[in-house]
């Protein structure tokens, strides 16, 4: 009995991590090839800005708070990743992982020109994780002894309609020719 309890803890964690590099795939997709198949590069060069929100605001002088929220969005799963392949991994260090990659996607938007490195997108991408974190502690007290294998299955869904809609898209914007 033992040995098929290890085995389905097993191959839930080899799910969880099969997930989440789907997911960090899409990430950088999104984040450092802006979902393109060749990296664009910036035409007025490297962009850095210090000052929070300051580059949220258009041309009006109104701030794009889609941005923003697309910016939480995106990573709210990587707080709950985090928390689902280690449950005893203290807030801080889980908020310091969010964090750290947060940067280094900025520092390689930077580095490589691809995009503009700004301090508002670390703040709101930390804060999209600190989100994911909460969700799965919210959800852990609900669903007690339950919450990884259900998580697993909403991420499996979720991940599998991420999929079609992006070969939607592909095949919708010709990216991708049938014959």
């Amino acid at each position: 009995m033992r040995d098929i309890e290890n085995y389905k803890f097993e191959k839930r964690n080899t799910l969880t991590l099969v997930l989440f590099v789907i997911y960090l795939l899409a990430l950088i997709w999104i984040i450092l090839f802006k979902l393109q198949f060749s990296i664009p590069v910036m035409e007025e060069g490297r962009i850095i800005n210090l000052i929070p929100i300051l580059g949220s605001f258009d041309d009006n002088g109104v701030i794009r708070f889609a941005e923003i929220r697309v910016n939480i969005l995106a990573f709210i799963p990587l707080g709950i990743y985090l928390c689902l392949m280690n449950a005893k991994r203290p807030f801080v260090r889980n908020v310091l992982i969010i964090f750290g990659l947060a940067v280094a996607f900025e520092a390689i938007q930077f580095i490589f020109a691809i995009g503009r490195a700004d301090t508002t997108d670390v703040l709101s991408n930390t804060l999209g994780g600190i989100i994911g974190i909460g969700i799965y502690a919210l959800l852990s007290k609900i669903l007690k002894g339950r919450t990884n294998k259900v998580i697993n299955v909403l991420a499996t869904v979720f991940t599998v309609l991420a999929l079609l809609l992006i070969v939607m898209l592909l095949v919708s914007h010709r990216w991708v020719i049938i014959r």
